[in-house]
C-alpha cells in the first residue's frame, strides 16, 4: 500500500525580533519613534494573546514571501537529502502573496532554479491559517494515487507589511509575525495503516467569511482598488479587520470538533501521540482548546509566544523549532488541528 511520508522539515523567520515593549512606538514603516504611536503595552498583549515577540523581515523591498519560502524550503530539502530537481510538485499556502497574480509558487519555483529544468506543478491555496492541513490534505491525495512523488508543502507569510500601526489597527497589528515553514513529502510502501500520513479532514463555513478579511481591493467595483492612502476614512481597505470575539469562539469551537474527531475516526489515543500542534493564532485559544478537548498539557507544543501567528507556516514552523530543541524526534507521531479565515478548520494525524 502507498502511503504519505514526511521526507523533509524546514522552517525560517527572519532575524529582526519585534518585542512587546518596542511595538507600541513603531510607525508604518517599522522604524521606532520617540513617542509612542499605539495605545498598547506588553501586558495588554500578553493577557490576550500570550505573545512576547515576533520577527519582521526587512522593509526595504529586498524581501518577500517567495524569499521567506525559499528559506524554509531548502532546510527542508536538506533534511530531506534531496534537491531541488527532485520536486515535481509545489503547494504553497499564504494570505501575503508576493502580487496578485501569478501565485507565488511560481516565484519559489524560479528562485529554486527549476523553473526551467523540472516544469513541476505550481498550487497555491488561500486557506489562510487552515492551509498547512488543507495542503497536506491534497499533498497526500496525490502521492496516494500516484499523480506526484516529490512534493514541497509550505507555508509562507510576510505580515508586517500590511499591517496598520496605530490604535484603530491595534488589535490585529499586535498577533501577526513573519516566517515560513515547509515539509517534504513522498510516497513509502507498506500495510501499517497508522503510518506516515494517517488522518486529514479540512471544512469550512462561509458564513464567516466577514469576520477576519482584508479586502484591499473588490472585484465588484470599478475601480476595484479605490483608496486613498492618506485618508483615514478612506484607507481602511489596506488593512485586515476582525471580529475577535466570533473569531475565538469559533476557533475554540472549530479546533475541539476536529481534535475529537481525528481521534474518534482513526481509533487513537493520547497515549498513541506524542504531540499536539495547533494553530498558532492566540495561546488563549489554544488554552481553551486543550482544556475543552482534554488534552494533555505536557503533549501541547506552541511557538505563538516569540513568532506570533505566521498564519500558514504555524504547525510547520512550530514542530521545526521544537525539533531543533531536541524535543520532537523523528517517529513521533503528531496531531495538529487548525483554524483560519473563511471559516476554515481541519486536523491531521501523522509521523515526522
Amino acid at each position: 500500500m502507498i502511503r504519505t511520508k514526511v521526507l523533509g522539515l524546514g522552517s525560517y523567520v527572519p532575524d529582526r525580533v519585534v518585542t512587546n515593549e518596542e511595538i507600541p512606538f513603531l510607525d508604518g514603516r517599522h522604524v521606532r519613534q520617540q513617542t509612542q504611536q499605539t495605545e498598547t503595552n506588553d501586558q495588554w498583549i500578553q493577557q490576550r494573546t500570550g505573545i512576547k515577540e515576533r520577527r519582521y523581515a526587512p522593509n526595504d523591498g529586498s524581501v518577500a514571501t517567495s524569499d521567506l519560502a525559499l528559506e524554509a524550503a531548502k532546510r527542508a530539502l536538506a533534511d530531506a537529502h534531496l534537491q531541488a530537481g527532485d520536486l515535481d510538485c509545489i503547494i504553497l499556502g499564504t494570505l501575503s502573496p508576493d502580487i496578485h497574480f501569478p501565485g507565488t509558487a511560481v516565484f519559489l519555483q524560479k528562485k529554486l532554479g527549476i523553473a526551467q529544468s523540472t516544469n513541476c506543478a505550481c498550487f497555491d491555496i488561500r486557506q489562510q491559517c487552515s492551509a498547512f492541513v488543507y495542503g497536506l490534505q491534497m499533498a497526500d491525495a496525490f502521492i496516494r494515487t500516484g499523480m506526484y512523488k516529490r512534493i514541497l508543502l509550505v507555508g509562507a507569510e510576510l505580515h508586517s507589511h500590511a499591517l496598520e500601526y496605530n490604535n484603530r489597527g491595534r488589535d490585529v497589528m499586535v498577533l501577526f509575525g513573519d516566517g515560513a515553514g515547509a515539509m517534504v513529502l513522498g510516497p513509502m510502501e507498506t500495510d501499517d495503516p497508522r503510518a506516515g500520513v494517517m488522518y486529514t479532514s479540512a471544512h469550512a463555513d462561509g458564513s464567516g467569511a466577514l469576520d477576519l478579511y482584508l479586502k484591499i481591493f473588490e472585484i465588484a467595483k470599478l475601480p476595484y482598488l479605490d483608496y486613498d492612502a492618506t485618508d483615514r476614512e478612506r484607507n481602511e481597505f489596506m488593512y485586515p479587520k476582525m471580529d475577535g470575539k466570533r473569531v475565538f469562539l469559533n476557533a475554540v469551537r472549530g479546533m475541539v470538533m476536529s481534535t475529537q474527531a481525528a481521534l474518534a475516526k482513526t481509533g487513537l489515543g493520547w497515549d498513541d501521540v506524542q504531540w499536539f500542534v495547533p494553530h498558532q493564532a492566540n495561546l488563549r485559544i489554544n488554552e481553551k482548546v486543550v482544556e475543552v478537548a482534554k488534552i494533555p498539557h505536557d503533549k501541547v507544543l506552541n511557538t505563538i509566544q516569540f513568532y506570533g501567528n505566521t498564519t500558514a507556516a504555524t504547525v510547520p514552523l512550530t514542530i521545526d523549532y521544537w525539533r531543533q530543541q531536541g524535543k520532537v524526534k523523528r517517529g513521533d507521531r503528531i496531531l495538529s488541528s487548525v483554524f483560519g479565515s473563511g471559516f476554515t478548520w481541519g486536523a491531521a494525524i501523522f509521523t515526522l
